[in-house]
């Protein structure tokens, strides 16, 4: 795949992801995908497949009312099949609001997403809007 062709895929699952599409999630991620959540909020860990990747997705709408959205900002491209995703994440919980930056470094291969490795500019925020 292309580095354009690659972004307009990560364009179609950012939208997905937002509108709740899990059909379309379901047919970006590879069933291998691996989903890599740093810090120590109870969501930190590394999500060993598209299953456990979806069902964490799920979560982050569950525990916010459905307020979670992932704000992209700009999206980068190489000719290696990785896209990165910059993005604003925002959300509101049991009173308190989430605004925070972070970028995603996704892998591609034959156009369907194999990992994802998110990079949070204020990782503190993130643990405590989860606490």
């Amino acid at each position: 795949m292309t580095a354009d062709e690659n972004v307009a895929i990560m364009q179609r699952g950012y939208a997905a992801f937002n509108s709740g599409d899990m059909n379309t999630l379901v047919e970006l991620f590879d069933e291998r995908a691996v989903w890599h959540l740093p810090g120590r909020s109870r969501f930190a860990r590394d999500y060993q497949s598209r299953d456990a990747t979806l069902a964490y997705f799920g979560q982050l709408a569950q525990e916010t009312g459905g307020t979670f959205r992932a704000e992209l900002q700009h999206l980068l491209a190489d000719d290696e099949d990785r896209v990165i995703g910059i993005q604003r994440s925002t959300g509101q919980r049991d009173g308190k609001r989430l605004d925070v930056g972070d970028c995603i470094v996704f892998e591609l291969k034959d156009g369907r997403i194999t990992d994802g490795r998110e990079h949070f500019h204020d990782l503190y925020a993130w643990d405590e809007f989860w606490a």
